[in-house]
């Protein structure tokens, strides 16, 4: 099937103010591209890009004194299927982690696993490691956490989350991440764009969304505490620790969002 998706982001600075970008699709997706994806800005400007550690296809601009709109609109191939399920992946030992998963195992900005470890271990050392470990670690945080686009909080910590009981997807994200590394248990932040396909259409404005992946039998694979289903169309964006990470755009001074939009849909034919 075919996907069409993009953004229209604002930015107002009162003087030129150099930012960094994770806008583009991660490039494990440019492949799928049918048509270009490119940050277009609505006036001139100094921009370059840039891989991150994490192998995301970053930006770096000055943003001039004033607005300025960032926008990119793209049409992608995408399979169509669900999220892979495979019950018997195994967890690694330790020891038998790549050097590169190791640093997914450690706490992080919002992933404060030295609050959360005895809780962890108190609710799913019982379970069989792998899979069902990581399953039954969304079971409880899709039923700890009431989505509230009212309650999005950025200062907000997996440890904040379990206990407020309220957030958005990346609280969503977070907790688990935090619950995964606890029991020893690989797991990255993702972000990126999820549309309503193949589920029923909700009222709330189209968001780019969060999730995780997590390294079981030598692969990663994706998980979403948040919706707890297998869902279809994801456009991965970046990975990283947290959402510190993969933020949209980090200001190196004042700026203010002052529009947002974003569109992921199926592409039908009649």
């Amino acid at each position: 099937m075919k996907i069409s998706a993009g953004f229209t982001l604002a930015y107002d600075c009162p003087k030129p103010t150099p930012m960094l970008l994770v806008l583009n699709i991660h490039p494990s997706r440019r492949a799928d591209l049918l048509t270009d994806q490119v940050l277009e800005f609505d006036r001139p400007l100094e921009a370059w890009g840039y891989l991150d550690g994490f192998g995301n296809a970053c930006a770096r601009i000055i943003a001039p004194e004033g607005r300025t709109t960032i926008s990119t609109a793209f049409t992608l191939y995408d399979g169509g299927l669900p999220d892979v399920v495979v019950p018997d992946a195994p967890q690694h030992d330790i020891r038998d982690l790549p050097d590169e998963v190791l640093v997914f195992l450690l706490g992080s900005r919002y992933c404060d696993t030295d609050r959360l470890a005895d809780l962890a271990w108190s609710l799913f050392g019982h379970t069989p490691p792998g899979w069902g470990r990581v399953q039954a670690i969304c079971d409880y945080v899709h039923a700890r956490i009431a989505f509230n686009y009212q309650k999005a909080d950025a200062t907000r910590s997996a440890a904040g989350a379990n206990v407020e009981q309220t957030g958005v997807c990346r609280d969503f994200a977070h907790l688990a991440i935090t619950l995964c590394r606890c029991m020893n248990i690989p797991a990255r932040y993702c972000t990126g764009y999820l549309g309503d396909i193949g589920v029923p259409p909700v009222d709330d404005p189209m968001d780019f969304s969060a999730w995780f992946e997590v390294y079981l039998g030598g692969h990663w694979y994706t998980f979403d505490a948040r919706h707890n289903r297998p869902r279809i169309g994801r456009i991965l964006m970046a990975v990283g620790r947290d959402a510190t990470d993969v933020a949209l755009s980090t200001n190196f001074g004042a700026s203010t969002l002052a529009r947002f939009e974003v569109v992921t849909e199926e592409v039908t034919t009649a």
